[in-house]
């Protein structure tokens, strides 16, 4: 379960009941030939179409996570895409209260690509588009997150 803290914080949404801090992420065991990385989160029930929460990409291989509330703000660590907010970095979830818990997709893609190879703004499709041929490999986790009010 993600914290409340994780959740965003819209001030215009009365679903956004967080402090829009982004977890803390860690991960290892890189496939051989990766350069860089990108790193989405996803909440597939969201709007009946998904919402992209955050797209970052140009992570180098030497970075192995991002501290609690780094994705929350722009960092030198990562290139800021362009989420269904048209923001570069983590915008928490907002789901509806009374809803079953949403399913928050944090996607880490390995990649060839050289941290610098790609232009900030690109959305999920886009980036998808751009590194299509350049994958060494992904993983995966799942948050959930309920609004407790």
């Amino acid at each position: 379960m993600l914290a409340k803290k994780n959740a965003g914080n819209i001030k215009s949404n009365p679903n956004c009941v967080g402090e829009n801090i982004s977890p803390a992420l860690s991960w290892k065991n890189v496939p051989l030939g990766t350069s860089s990385f990108a790193l989405l989160v996803m909440d597939p029930e969201a709007r009946g179409t998904g919402v992209d929460q955050w797209v970052a990409y140009g992570i180098p291989v030497s970075v192995s996570g991002l501290a609690e509330g780094e994705a929350s703000n722009p960092s030198n660590k990562f290139v800021g895409g362009s989420n269904t907010f048209k923001k570069g970095t983590y915008n928490g979830p907002c789901t509806p209260p009374g809803t079953t818990p949403h399913h928050y997709i944090f996607l880490l893609i390995a990649t060839d690509l050289d941290p610098k190879a790609l232009p900030s703004g690109l959305t999920k499709l886009e980036l998808f588009s751009k590194i299509a041929g350049h994958v060494k490999g992904s993983t995966g986790i799942i948050g959930l997150f309920k609004n407790p009010l």
